[in-house]
């Protein structure tokens, strides 16, 4: 339904205004976002697609918005090539959720620097997601902390299969020296969407647990993040 067929005070902009942002949808908050449709396409229906789930190909093709980006966290994902393909996405609305998506992190990782990490876990476990969660490979991450536990810097270190021999403990242990760091938050993602730690996390985080200490850098924690989870290894006893 065109927006403007819709009585002015259910209309996306006006019900924000009046009632706050927790009472649209995701469909309503992305509609304001985009503003405006398509040529047979209102804005509304363009925002529903663009949130529908993933088709097989891994991004939408030119014409067919028919398996969108898999829910907000998915579309705030996407790389601004991922949004070129899709028909009705010109430079203004790509680069305002692309802003969007760096705003979110830039946010978090602020709240990060200005507190110890471990009093908003949840916080840390959101920056990862923004981060990883929709990566194509596998990312490993390493969040440097300062003495009192606020972050320094969040680095992606090494891509690929991740295993004990394609992590390298002494770029890790070298870069945390040149940051000044005294703990670290190690973090990667599951492709497949599968949060749960395996056999090999288990043994990395050991690997590295151990090399770090030689230069009394702390592990506090190993975080992997699958689709919308993040499993904390600390949490499980793993560390």
């Amino acid at each position: 339904m065109p927006i403007k067929d819709i009585p002015a005070e259910a209309r996306p902009r006006e019900k924000l205004l009046s009632r706050g942002p927790g009472a649209l949808s995701d469909i309503e908050l992305l509609a304001i976002l985009l503003r405006t449709g398509i040529q047979g396409k209102g804005v509304l229906q363009m925002a529903e697609e663009l949130l529908q789930l993933k088709n097989d190909s891994a991004s939408p093709q030119p014409d067919n918005l028919l398996g969108g980006f898999g829910g907000i966290a998915g579309l705030l994902h996407a790389t601004a090539d991922d949004l070129r393909r899709v028909k009705g996405l010109g430079p203004a609305k790509r680069a305002e959720i692309v802003a969007v998506l760096e705003l979110a992190r830039r946010a978090m990782a602020q709240r990060l620097q200005e507190r110890e990490v471990f009093t908003d876990p949840q916080a840390v476990k959101h920056f990862l997601q923004l981060h990883l969660a929709s990566r194509a490979h596998e990312v490993f991450a390493v969040l440097f902390l300062d003495a009192g536990h606020r972050l320094i810097a969040m680095e992606e270190m090494f891509r690929g299969t991740l295993t004990q021999t394609s992590v390298y403990p002494r770029e890790v242990a070298k870069r945390g020296l040149e940051l000044g760091a005294a703990a670290v938050i190690l973090a990667h993602n599951h492709p497949s969407g599968m949060a749960e730690p395996s056999q090999s996390d288990a043994l990395l985080t050991q690997a590295l647990k151990n090399a770090l200490a030689l230069v009394d850098m702390r592990v506090l924690d190993h975080l992997v993040v699958g689709g919308d989870t993040v499993i904390s290894m600390a949490e499980r006893g793993l560390i």
